[in-house]
């Protein structure tokens, strides 16, 4: 690198001696991740358990390789989520969203429901619509199908990024084919990318626990790769804060790296904290209340140091953090606000309190009051629209005034 040293490159005023009086072995660690060469799962435990100096020095160098990487930019996509239903009899432990049949809440959307949710998020300016839903117990695998051609037909230009790969795995099963066929039909249909969710811990001993091991890491790999290679992206994810630990985090982020060296098919990475209020497992005192704010911190601005290079969108989930610890993890190697969301049901049925609705007014606000610039993307990562910063403070209220750059497919993709 040029104008000095890696350490030096990433100081700021006041910050002259950041890796001045830490530990050596966590400043060899981060100096190996300043000079991009990559570090390992037993070198990322050592940082998840960095506090005080150690845990700012992280931060700083986790905001200066998101720099490197992706710029001054927050993203962020205007989307609406569609839970076409929250009947399912799976038995995660940690979910409580799902409903058994004869449950006065249960819901079951139908094809023109769905297809409406997806033409008013449309008019609203969503290019996305994020549909999943419970493994209902009579569901027919072409429904999965059925429900992409309904919002296809209806609004033809709207991004369909939906089922999980859980519900991959059903949906498979219930037609009686294997995940390549299944997957084929749904991108005939219109499908434009999976959501990495129903990752939880992609550990045998933790996901005994959380979900029986119903799904199974190599399952769960095994069809994220195969829509990779055929050509559908994916996000990866996740679920930290309940019966997990550091090992696991590590080991975790590790195999999503290895499975994007292999593939290059994941768009992003989301971690996703457990909200602990309505959730089974909790509540009968098996697992632990979420990550508290200071593993927050650390499993963003780890993600970003283990995935520089192969990675480059780290999203902060606003309705799990908060807005403002949201903000914080912005400054700490995320570079993305999510969505929009409009009807965002899961974290709400766990008892999240956020919210499930941002205006994109709002992230712009947030994203300008920690020194950075808006910009709205579509799912894949290409910047739509580039909302200028200097702004004066009347501005700040509704964006009164701004000029928006239009930016035709820029990707910020490795």
């Amino acid at each position: 690198m040029s104008n000095g040293t890696p350490i030096d490159n990433v100081h700021k005023s006041g910050d002259s001696n950041l890796l001045n009086g830490i530990k050596p072995s966590i400043a060899r660690v981060l100096e190996r991740a300043l000079e991009d060469r990559e570090i390992s799962a037993d070198e990322a435990l050592d940082l998840f358990s960095v506090s005080g100096r150690e845990m700012k020095a992280l931060l700083r160098v986790a905001d200066e390789l998101r720099r490197r990487a992706v710029g001054e930019v927050v993203t962020y996509v205007t989307v609406r989520n569609i839970n076409f239903t929250n009947i399912c009899y799976t038995g995660c432990r940690f979910c409580a969203f799902a409903r058994r049949l004869d449950d006065s809440d249960a819901q079951f959307l139908s094809l023109t429901e769905v297809a409406n949710r997806a033409e008013e998020a449309w008019q609203a300016g969503a290019t996305e619509v994020c549909m999943q839903g419970g493994l209902h117990p009579s569901l027919p695998g072409n429904h999965y199908r059925d429900l992409i051609l309904a919002i296809k037909e209806r609004v033809p230009e709207m991004h369909v990024h939906a089922f999980s790969p859980f519900e991959i795995w059903y949906g498979a099963q219930r037609s009686g084919v294997n995940y390549a066929d299944f997957l084929a039909s749904l991108k005939d249909a219109g499908l434009g990318s999976l959501p990495g969710t129903a990752a939880e811990i992609l550990d045998t001993e933790i996901r005994r626990q959380l979900t029986k091991n119903k799904l199974s890491s190599e399952q769960w790999v095994e069809i994220i790769t195969t829509a990779h290679r055929m050509d559908i992206p994916t996000t990866s994810t996740i679920m930290y804060g309940h019966v997990d630990g550091p090992r696991h985090w590590a080991q975790h982020i590790s195999l999503l790296r290895d499975i994007q060296k292999d593939t290059g098919g994941f768009t992003e990475f989301v971690p996703l904290g457990f909200v602990h209020y309505n959730a089974p497992i909790y509540l009968d005192g098996s697992a632990r209340p979420g990550p508290t704010l200071a593993e927050n911190l650390r499993m963003h601005a780890v993600a970003r140091i283990m995935l520089h290079h192969f990675i480059p969108n780290i999203q902060v989930s606003w309705v799990k953090l908060g807005p403002e610890v949201a903000q914080r993890c912005l400054q700490g190697g995320a570079n993305d606000f999510g969505g929009t969301l409009m009807d965002e049901t899961i974290s709400r049925s766990a008892g999240a309190s956020h919210g499930q609705h941002i205006q994109p007014q709002e992230f712009h606000r947030m994203i300008r009051a920690i020194g950075r610039v808006p910009a709205q993307r579509n799912t894949l990562y290409e910047l739509l629209r580039v909302y200028e910063d200097k702004l004066t403070a009347p501005q700040l209220e509704g964006d009164s005034g701004v000029r928006e750059a239009l930016v035709p497919r820029v990707r910020l993709r490795a």
